[in-house]
């Protein structure tokens, strides 16, 4: 068995769940997840629109670093609902459902990109 063979035979894959940063052990996974998933809707609107990183951020009201840094994946300073209104910036509707609670579970975040 060559050096590589060896390598590959010493690695461990531990399964992960649907949501990484809760495999990364951050106490506000879920809230980690949904911010990921409206910046890629903005990052789609962006590209949908053809529009440079300065024009994104003019019609977002934030400079263009800011929009840089967002999606690189660096959103912790940004809210929800501030997410949220960059997506309306660019024409985007977000629709909240709130659905009633399931007997003996703990309720959930959801985020559904169309």
């Amino acid at each position: 068995m060559d050096r590589k063979e060896q390598e590959v035979d010493e690695t461990s894959v531990t399964p992960g769940s649907a949501n990484v940063f809760a495999d990364l052990g951050l106490s506000d996974a879920e809230e980690h997840l949904e911010k990921a998933k409206l910046v890629l809707a903005i990052q789609r609107a962006i590209e949908e629109e053809g529009l440079s990183q300065t024009a994104a951020a003019e019609r977002m009201g934030i400079d263009q670093p800011q929009v840089s840094r967002m999606l690189r994946g660096q959103f912790r300073g940004y809210s929800v609902e501030r997410l949220y209104r960059f997506l309306n910036c660019f024409g985007h509707d977000v629709i909240v459902i709130v659905a009633p609670r399931h007997p003996k579970t703990v309720g959930h975040v959801t985020v559904n990109i169309g």
